[in-house]
């Protein structure tokens, strides 16, 4: 069964519509990234998710029962967590745990499990005043799996980090997708790639994608022509009404040239550069990483 059911999902604010007939489901285990640019209503689906706002239209349903009676089961980190300085991480867990109606007994151990697990085992007695960002973060992770939830949910769970907090980040999720369903809104592409089982691509509202990685490669990636040389600004603007070419990238003396059919492109490419006696440095096919299908389609 489905942990979460969405069907035709909408959200207006006046006469603005920010969210458009999104439909989608995430099935248990899986971990789902949602992807989009900022404005694309990431954000706004999580809180609709976490019955934070209202929808204007659209259903949403969690294990099949209407997912506003099943909030002590989601699992919530924001994207910028506050907590009270003043408190302990062991303390802010276990003001947490209380709130969802943990026994003292299975509290203590249940945070001595998380301190551990988000590596904190060490800091725990000190104010969360003085915790680094990325230590704040991980406790974030651990509140918000303080009470086992089905669900976990995250909003930029690495954006503010450095490159190190980000890498251990990471491979602290990969850790917690072995239990946990995982939901998380990312602008970060290899992250997406790196522990996901599914993406959805939001922009401008409507969702654009709803496959795994695999799929959307398979089903939306496109050839694409690396060449350079020393002339090709003046040869870019020849090329570009031709039904063959699908784009073009042109960046200093390489352009990125993206076509419909590789035999096709290949050699009509190869004769116009033979025209043109264009002294070529590199001439390369390349497939499209995630990025760069992802960049083309909210462009």
């Amino acid at each position: 069964m489905a942990i979460i059911q969405v069907n035709h999902l909408k959200k207006s604010y006046g006469d603005r519509e920010v969210i458009s007939d999104v439909s989608f489901r995430i099935e248990d285990g899986e971990c789902v990234a949602l992807l989009g640019p900022n404005g694309a209503g990431k954000t706004t689906i999580i809180k609709m998710l976490l019955d934070i706002t209202k929808p204007t239209g659209g259903q949403i349903l969690f294990q099949g029962e209407r997912h506003d009676r099943m909030r002590q089961h989601i699992g919530y980190l924001p994207q910028h967590p506050t907590f009270y300085s003043w408190m302990t991480g062991k303390e802010l867990l276990e003001y947490m745990g209380e709130l969802s109606g943990i026994d003292k007994k299975h509290l203590e151990q249940r945070m001595d499990e998380l301190l551990d697990l988000v590596g904190l085992s060490r800091e725990k007695d000190k104010q969360i005043g003085t915790y680094s960002g990325g230590m704040k973060q991980r406790l974030g992770i651990a509140q918000a799996l303080i009470h086992r939830p089905k669900l976990l949910i995250m909003d930029e769970p690495v954006s503010a980090m450095d490159p190190l907090g980000r890498r251990n980040m990471m491979e602290l999720l990969k850790v917690i997708k072995l239990e946990t369903t995982i939901l998380f809104s990312t602008h970060i592409l290899h992250d997406a790639e790196e522990l996901c089982d599914n993406i959805l691509i939001l922009n401008q509202g409507k969702l654009l994608v709803n496959d795994s990685i695999a799929q959307v490669t398979v089903h939306h990636q496109q050839p694409v022509f690396i060449i350079q040389a020393p002339r090709v600004k003046e040869w870019v603007p020849l090329l570009a009404n031709n039904p063959i070419v699908e784009s073009i990238d042109q960046s200093g003396t390489a352009a990125k040239i993206r076509v419909t059919n590789i035999d096709q492109g290949r050699d009509w490419l190869l004769d116009q550069i033979n025209q043109m006696r264009l002294p070529v440095q590199k001439f390369e096919l390349v497939q499209e990483s995630l990025e760069d299908i992802f960049l083309r389609m909210v462009k």
